[in-house]
């Protein structure tokens, strides 16, 4: 039986980035989570800060020399079998946030009780707010989340797998579900409402926008506990109380049944 906890986060690419991540580390060394998926982790000194503050996770994953692909990293307590990073295509209309790359990070992890696999993703932002079908970032949030669905069907159909990140489209979206039923995934926050993006004046009731799915595969059925964590301010080096992001994680207890014999 493969037994994982896991946690995904933006980790937002602004505002006294390496001060938070200070504070990161450590939350992550206590946490007993076995893989962390970062979004917005863009630049490689953020990267080699994280390795620093997080020695309890030999294994890593990101691809870029000094801009990382996607802003996308993983850790893991566990080896990391193998990883690619897939592009999303590039669209209109043009914006600062295709300098991002983003995409999706692809890998198979080494678990004590068998290989799963792991994607990572952030989606393009919906600058409108507007994720009706004739919205034009909601078409470009449809290519991807089609892009996506292909990645993870691609994987063998023997290996569990959990889908999470940032896909910037609320869980109860026509396109968001389509995306799932096409990949052959379970939401497992389905009809959970509360949000995972912290409030503003501007923005006093976003909706959902991080998601975590997976994957069982048949006579193998999986179990799934997940809750947004990481809402309250930490105190940083400088004795600063600040929130680790803009987003809120989730944390998921995943339990995939063992192989039958």
């Amino acid at each position: 039986m493969i037994e994982v906890r896991l946690l995904t986060l933006n980790a937002l690419i602004r505002d006294n980035v390496p001060a938070r991540l200070r504070a990161l580390g450590p939350v992550l060394e206590r946490s007993g989570y076995d893989i962390v998926c970062l979004q917005e982790v863009l630049h490689r000194g953020s990267a080699r800060l994280l390795r620093q503050v997080t020695p309890g996770y030999p294994h890593r994953a990101a691809t870029g020399v000094t801009v990382l692909a996607g802003g996308l990293m993983l850790l893991s307590r566990w080896p990391i079998r193998r990883y690619r990073f897939a592009r999303y295509p590039m669209t209109r209309p043009l914006r600062t946030e295709l300098l991002m790359r983003k995409g999706a990070q692809l890998a198979v992890i080494g678990t004590p009780a068998g290989p799963l696999a792991v994607v990572n993703t952030h989606l393009s932002a919906n600058r409108d707010d507007d994720w009706s079908e004739g919205n034009r970032y909601t078409g470009i949030i449809r290519g991807e989340l089609d892009h996506l669905a292909r990645a993870v069907t691609g994987f063998e159909p023997s290996l569990p797998a959990v889908v999470v990140g940032d896909f910037n489209v609320p869980r109860d979206s026509p396109v968001f579900t389509r995306f799932a039923a096409a990949a052959g995934l379970r939401d497992v926050l389905a009809g959970d409402t509360s949000t995972t993006y912290r409030p503003t004046p501007r923005w006093p009731a976003p909706p959902p926008l991080d998601q975590v799915l997976i994957r069982a595969v048949e006579d193998r059925p999986a179990a799934v506990r997940a809750r947004t964590v990481l809402q309250d301010p930490v105190r940083v080096a400088d004795g600063r109380d600040l929130f680790l992001s803009d987003h809120y994680g989730i944390e998921a207890d995943l339990s995939f049944g063992a192989s039958p014999q």
